[in-house]
């Protein structure tokens, strides 16, 4: 079924492809390309990927985020709903006895699991989120793992950002995305009927930031991750849940 909500991202995919959707993104900076590699180390850490495992990565755009957690040497299934970006994740050449690229709307898709992992960076806040939920239960093997990167809702500009429609076309985002409050998430996911949920807000290096500081603001984010109160305000959220045994 294509909804409205599929088709402005059907139409902002073509918009990313024709701007450059990594620089839109904000990974092509030297400080975007940190935080890539550090979320994508994250993600995979939460899904315990590696050889011989099969995982589904949704909304993989450009391939950027795929290239990385191909590197884990799983078998990944990477899925879009945009056929202009699929066409620069094909030309990224990944092998394709291991990764395979599939054109569809993941909510009611018909792909067939199951898998060990769901995984995927700032997707889930694209989409129907409690279809998506029960999709994900649904194609993942029992204690198969979930495990996203998504924008946190509390941090200031990202609230600004998904809230004030001017300031979010001119930013590049799509018309119906938005953020996640990692309490109220939490909530989401029991009701979907995963289980040892795990929510955790990270990242304050934003991808604008000059070369001579990121260091500097790469350690005051370390401490701030770690401070109670200070953490809940971070740009991103660590999304890990198991589906149960049964």
């Amino acid at each position: 079924m294509t909804t409205d909500r599929a088709l402005h991202e059907i139409d902002h995919g073509k918009k990313l492809a024709a701007l450059g959707a990594e620089d839109v993104w904000g990974w092509g900076s030297a400080a975007g390309q940190l935080r890539a590699r550090r979320r994508a180390e994250l993600i995979l850490r939460g899904a315990e990927l590696g050889p011989g495992m099969k995982a589904l990565e949704i909304g993989c755009g450009t391939g950027l985020f795929t290239r990385m957690f191909a590197e884990s040497g799983a078998e990944i299934v990477a899925v879009d709903i945009s056929g202009e970006l699929l066409e620069e994740a094909r030309k990224r050449g990944l092998p394709p006895d291991r990764v395979r690229f599939v054109e569809m709307r993941f909510e009611d898709s018909d792909i067939h699991g199951p898998f060990d992992a769901v995984i995927g960076s700032s997707i889930l806040h694209h989409l129907e989120i409690e279809a998506a939920l029960r999709r994900i239960f649904e194609l993942l093997k029992p204690r198969g793992r979930m495990s996203f990167a998504e924008p946190n809702m509390l941090n200031p500009q990202i609230a600004i950002q998904k809230n004030v429609p001017w300031i979010k076309e001119r930013l590049g985002d799509s018309p119906d995305e938005t953020a996640f409050i990692r309490f109220s998430f939490a909530k989401l996911l029991e009701r979907a009927g995963f289980e040892r949920t795990e929510i955790v807000p990270f990242d304050w290096l934003h991808p604008g930031t000059p070369v001579p500081l990121i260091a500097a603001v790469s350690r005051l984010g370390g401490l701030f991750e770690k401070l109670p109160g200070v953490r809940e305000f971070a740009g991103s959220l660590l999304i890990r849940a198991v589906r149960d045994p049964h």
